[in-house]
């Protein structure tokens, strides 16, 4: 499976290689909030989150859901400004003007999109017009908790207040920890797009490719092939394509290939150290259970954000009976958890066990 962007006929000059700050802020946040996918963060992390003020702490908690179980396209503005050619700025406070240049019904479906499972990759649906899109989407977000609700009723009440609401947020982050995070990170991020610029310019765009990761490739066709346990499609047309280097992004390599937005490929810069691997007795056991296509497909669904049996079988256009008895597998083999929230269920990774599989196989499901 993998994710694959059609460059065919884009002139090269339409492909930028940028760093930008408020993607890494982004996953900052992810970080902070899932230390699990981040083991060579660990030190920034315990630092950060000593000095992080309580308040702010709670307000993190709020909408986590943009940044906790995956990555929102809302921290890369400039791919939704109409034209396709906008590029990331070299400040947060213009990046945060990008933000409030996306339109309400922009905003609010890509704020909704993974806590609503809305569709992506296909002409946005306005769920602020269409009552009954309304209410599947708050239905769906009821199935995550009172707080997934209760802000995406407030989102879709009052859009503006929620992106005034998010625009402070963000800029109160600033102040708290990240502001000095970006003072030593973009000199890194800032060589490393110059590199890859310069790979592009003389040895062509197959070669920088190869240096952002294996996982990418460019194929015959003219297309970038992104390797992932998911599939996924988009063209250039007549915009440009951005690379994004990320620093605290690893393992995350990212692809942002929203209908109608400019396609973004964020890639980490450098790497930790690989895991330590786990008994021969739980490698076994969970060598085995990962042995199916399907519960490694279900792995990468639970790694970025909890689901009920039911999401998963609509997901993966399964009977519900037949996702359980793949869950029951994952579960014996102690890599998923559960919790109950009322009437739901929620099955999720368990980061930390799956990383004791080894990197490589953790790095595949969170890519």
């Amino acid at each position: 499976m993998s994710v694959t962007i059609d460059i065919a006929g884009v002139r090269p000059e339409r492909i930028a290689v940028v760093p930008s700050p408020l993607a890494e802020l982004g996953m900052a946040l992810h970080a902070l909030s899932e230390p699990g996918h981040h083991p060579g963060l660990q030190g920034w992390v315990t630092g950060a989150t000593a000095r992080l003020d309580p308040h702010l702490a709670d307000r993190m908690c709020e909408a986590d859901f943009l940044w906790r179980t995956t990555f929102s396209d809302l921290f890369m503005p400039y791919a939704g400004i109409h034209g396709g050619t906008a590029l990331p700025c070299g400040t947060l406070a213009e990046e945060l003007d990008q933000l409030d240049k996306l339109s309400d019904e922009q905003f609010v479906d890509a704020a909704l999109e993974f806590t609503c499972a809305l569709p992506y990759s296909t002409p946005p649906l306005d769920v602020l017009a269409d009552a009954e899109l309304r209410r599947r989407a708050l239905e769906l977000a009821a199935a995550r908790g009172p707080q997934q609700l209760r802000f995406s009723q407030r989102l879709l009440a009052d859009p503006p207040r929620i992106r005034f609401w998010l625009r402070q947020f963000l800029q109160d982050c600033d102040e708290a920890f990240f502001a000095d995070a970006w003072a030593r990170l973009r000199h890194q991020l800032t060589a490393d797009a110059r590199h890859k610029t310069e790979l592009m310019r003389h040895k062509g765009l197959g070669d920088a490719l190869a240096a952002v990761s294996p996982a990418v490739s460019l194929d015959e066709a003219g297309r970038i092939v992104v390797d992932k346990l998911r599939q996924g499609h988009c063209v250039v047309g007549d915009g440009g394509l951005l690379l994004v280097p990320t620093s605290l992004g690893w393992p995350h390599l990212s692809v942002l290939h929203r209908h109608g937005w400019q396609p973004v490929l964020h890639y980490p810069v450098g790497s930790p150290e690989p895991a330590a691997p786990p008994s021969i007795e739980q490698l076994t056991l969970r060598m085995t259970a990962l042995s199916h296509p399907m519960r490694m497909q279900l792995c990468r669904n639970l790694a970025r954000s909890t689901y009920t049996t039911g999401e998963l079988a609509q997901i993966h256009t399964m009977t519900a009976p037949e996702i359980s008895r793949h869950l029951s597998v994952l579960k014996k083999a102690g890599l998923i958890t559960t919790r109950r929230r009322g009437r739901y269920v929620l099955y999720q990774l368990d980061a930390a066990a799956v990383a004791r599989l080894g990197s490589d196989f953790l790095e595949a499901l969170l890519r």
